[in-house]
């Protein structure tokens, strides 16, 4: 891939793909860790009798998935990067965004992993999650989600 006017590069669509999915597996332990522990005290006090054990599913999504958004926002504030990204070499453009601006990001994406913990909502949030990654592979060269464009990030190689 060429690099752009300003001399930077845009991550491939493969590498930031990878990013998320080092940082989906870390997110796993942490959900099944969480949904272990929620299932046993809700288990104690009776709650899963009132939701067919749908509540305990339903908090640890939303925890785990509020959890991991506040993490990329506070990583995207600090570094510029998810451990994701550090491993696999890219970094979010520019640096000296707003928080606010960043937060839209978060929110945007992944912050619908929140819902999927919801029936029916879940589907609809997914479809979501998998439309944002198509964008980004259709959009040439930039390679920039709705998620970018909202902030007015672009994902580039890190070079340093």
């Amino acid at each position: 891939m060429e690099a752009t006017r300003t001399g930077v590069r845009p991550a491939e669509w493969w590498e930031r793909l990878a990013a998320r999915l080092i940082e989906g597996l870390a997110f796993g332990v942490f959900y099944y860790i969480l949904f272990i522990a929620l299932w046993v005290s809700f288990r104690t006090v009776g709650a899963p009798d009132l939701s067919a054990g749908r509540l305990a599913g339903a908090v640890t999504w939303f925890t785990a998935g509020l959890a991991y958004t506040a993490y990329e926002w506070e990583a995207l504030c600090g570094a510029g990067c998810t451990f994701g990204k550090v491993i696999m070499k890219i970094r979010v453009t520019p640096r000296d965004l707003p928080r606010r601006a960043l937060l839209k990001r978060a929110l945007l994406y992944p912050g619908p992993v929140m819902l999927l913990g919801i029936p029916l909502v879940n589907l609809v949030a997914g479809i979501f999650v998998f439309t944002v990654g198509m964008l980004i592979l259709i959009d040439r060269p930039a390679q920039r989600g709705p998620h970018d464009r909202l902030a007015g990030t672009k994902v580039v190689k890190d070079l340093r």
